[in-house]
This record gives C-alpha cells, structure tokens and sequence, in this order.
C-alpha cells in the first residue's frame, strides 16, 4: 500500500458491500455493516462542507490527499495521504477502501482509474468521463463549442511553439495563451502582440498541471474578448433532472477568485441567457455520462464572460462545487455543498431546493481571505470581526501556508450587492492573522 497515513473508524476492516441502486442507497448507518461508503479525492475546503454534508444524512466518508491534516480530513471518518496522479497507488487506494462513491474535488487524478472504477459499478461523481473531459481544455471546447453549439470565443489548439505562432495569428491579439490542462490561472498569459508568444508557451509549460512529467502540453490560444465581468451559474443534475441557481456575480485576480456574490445583477436576458447556456452545457456532459451507464449527478460550476454588447460566451465547466458557490453558505437554504452531497446520493433536486433564502431585494457575499507567510496561520480578534449578525466566517484549518493560500472565507447578507460586499470585507479586514 503506498498511502503513508490512514486513520480509520474501528470497523473500516469489515466492509460489506452491497447492490442497492444509486439512487436508494442505505443511510444512517456509517460505522454499522453496510454503511454507504464515499470516497474523496481532494480534501479541501469545498471538500469539508461536502463532508460535513454527507455525514449529516448517515454516510461514511474517507478523505484523500496529498498531504495530512487537509480540511476534510480533519472531519471525515477515515483519512488517507497519497500522490493520486500515481495511478497504482489510486488503485491501491480503491480495492482497500472499497467505495461505493468517488468524488473526484481536484484535477491531478489519474482518470483511467477512475473509468477502471466505474467499469466495475463504482459510482464516480459526476462520472469517469466528465471528470476526464472537464481536466481537458481541449476535450471540453471541442464539446462545448463544435457538439452542442455554444457560442465560445475563436480559438485554436497547439501542440509547438510553431502552431501557436500560428494559432495566435488566426484568432489574433490581444489573445489568451492556457495549457489545456490547468485550473486557477496557472500557466496562463494574456500576450498583447507577436513579441510576447514564446515567453506565453514557456509559461504554458511551466506553469501547467504535472509540469515536472517533461512531456510538452498542449496549449489553447483564444481571442481576448472584450469583457464586461463574468458569471458562475451552479447547476445541477440530479434523480430528477436539471436545475440552474441564481447566477453569481465574481471578481477575481491572477486567474484566482476574490469575491462573489448572488443574485448578480444584471438584465433578465442576460440571466435567462445564461441559464439556458449553463443548463445546455451540463446536459451535453450528463448524456455522455447516462451513454456510458453512469449516474452524472451532481453540482457543475458553468463559468461565463458577458460582454460588452451584452452576449454570453461559454468558458469552462467545473464538474464539482465551485470557489465562488461557497457565496451559496449565506444565500441559499441548501447551499451548493449541501445539493452536491444531496445529488450524488441520488435524491431529487428541484427548483425549490435551489431557490434563494435571503430577502427580496437582498444580496449575499463572500470574501475570499488569502494569507501570506510560511508556517501556521492563527486567527484572533474574531468577537470583532463577528459583531455583525448579518456576517459569518468559515475558516479551514489548514495546517500551513506556505507563500499565499487561501485560508478562509467571510460571508455576509446586505441589504445591495455594494453592502453585502462591504460587510464581508469588513470581517476579513476585522480579523489578525498572525502566520508563525
């Protein structure tokens, strides 16, 4: 076994594995005989609160990461620590622990285990084939755009400097240089004119998912579009088909989000718009996924840019809860970790459980809270930060930071988007983070 750490509840030696539908799975039980058994691959902050989620409706969970001490695993009933690119330490990792359900929460994952497993009637979230599809830029636009029709911005793929250099002169500058597999900004430049080409591909290179590996990256170069802001829209497929949330309003820096918030504001076309796009994209990959026997539950994060004149272009898709959703802990009864956890389950999701809770006319915001330093960052002065009681704070308890890391999360409800914004950011600005 190549996992280095594993922390277990006393029963995890005696499995029994059952048949049950996926969408009538036993719950309640999770240190009993037959617990429904879920298995996280990533356990981050948006993995915790689907832990957590989980945990409350009687499943059992195990939560793998690259290093101890990750979010979820400080929650789940068992934890593991492995390089999940290793395909047979991932496969080492499924015949002990013997889920019922993999939830893929990061992208370096070797996804041939992941069909591996779903071959052999493990329920992979949403599927085997979307998790490798949404890793793959270029996989994903081919879908997105020349299958389903979604308007995209001009692009074109390159395997060589050469083909980029030309790639770029076809879709023109300024334009847009990414690996096709990356997520969060690495690797990506925005290149202004001919000039900057080579430097884009060194960073593509460099910047890129398992840039150590030393195989050359496959890169995307697309037109820079002229654009107004962008949108997340969180949709969800479920035993009872899909549904859309109110679209989420972002600012982001270095290809990283800042803030969000939900409702956004914009007109009703550009809401209906972009439900419409969101709900098409995710129906494209969810019949991928029913062709090949797999469930494609779950929660996709759609991101769109709208433009200046108004139209929607598709961006990329999230197959998982999204970094802006986590808006959705202050603005929706159930929020986007609460439906992933619901819909992976195989209960019904509807519009009523994706509806707002907040007032009419009120908006929810949240403020990412990134920390620089090396070593372990403590919170203080948090009674100040809180006096609010329209404010809230989740902090992760990661166990380091190492340079710049994102450590927490405020989330406030106002009475516009300006105020709901300002009263998060005032509790990031309340608190003292001392990194030691």
């Amino acid at each position: 076994m190549s996992t280095t750490e594993s922390t277990s509840a006393p029963n995890a030696g005696a499995v029994e594995r059952h048949s049950f539908p996926a969408s009538d799975r036993p719950l309640g039980t999770p240190l009993g005989k037959s617990p429904t058994r879920v298995l996280f691959l990533g356990a981050g902050e948006l993995g915790k609160e689907v832990t957590i989620e989980l945990m409350r409706l009687g499943a059992w969970v195990c939560a793998a990461d690259s290093y101890a001490g990750a979010p979820a695993q400080q929650v789940a009933h068992e934890a593991r620590v492995l390089d999940m690119a290793d395909a047979e330490a991932l496969k080492a990792l499924f015949d002990d622990v013997q889920p019922d359900i993999v939830v893929p929460e990061v992208e370096a994952i070797a996804t041939s285990v992941l069909a591996d497993a779903a071959a052999q009637g493990i329920q992979v979230v949403p599927s085997a084939e979307i998790a490798a599809i949404c890793m793959d830029r270029e996989r994903l636009r081919v879908l997105a755009h020349e299958d389903l029709g979604l308007p995209t911005t001009p692009y074109r793929f390159a395997g060589s400097l050469d083909e980029l250099r030309a790639g770029a002169r076809e879709v023109g500058y300024p334009c847009v240089v990414k690996p096709v597999m990356s997520s969060s900004g690495h690797g990506q430049s925005v290149v202004r004119d001919p000039s900057g080409i080579d430097a884009a591909w060194t960073e593509a290179q460099e910047g890129r998912r398992a840039a150590g590996e030393g195989d050359v990256s496959r890169v995307i170069v697309e037109a820079l579009a002229p654009l107004d802001y962008e949108l997340t829209v969180l949709t969800v497929s479920s035993s009872d088909g899909i549904v859309t949330c109110a679209p989420i309003g972002q600012r982001q820096e270095s290809g990283d989000y800042r803030e969000s918030w939900q409702p956004a504001a914009a007109t009703g076309g550009v809401l209906e718009e972009a439900g419409r796009i969101a709900r098409a994209a995710v129906e494209g990959l969810v019949a991928r996924a029913r062709a090949a026997g797999e469930t494609g539950w779950g929660v996709f994060g759609v991101e769109l840019f709208v433009l200046t004149d108004g139209s929607i272009l598709f961006n990329e898709v999230s197959p998982r809860p999204h970094d802006t959703g986590m808006v959705t802990m202050a603005s929706q009864r159930f929020s986007e970790f609460a439906l992933h956890a619901r819909a992976i389950l195989g209960l019904p999701i509807t519009p009523g459980h994706v509806a707002l809770s907040i007032p009419e006319g009120a908006v929810a915001a949240s403020h990412a809270i990134v920390v620089a330093g090396d070593g372990e960052a403590e919170f203080t002065n948090v009674a100040q930060a809180l006096t609010d009681p329209n404010a809230d704070l989740r902090i992760f308890a990661k166990p380091e930071v190492h340079g710049h890391r994102r450590m927490a999360v405020a989330l406030a409800v106002g009475s516009s988007e300006s105020d709901a914004r300002a009263r998060a950011a005032h509790v990031a600005d309340a608190l003292t983070i001392t990194v030691r």
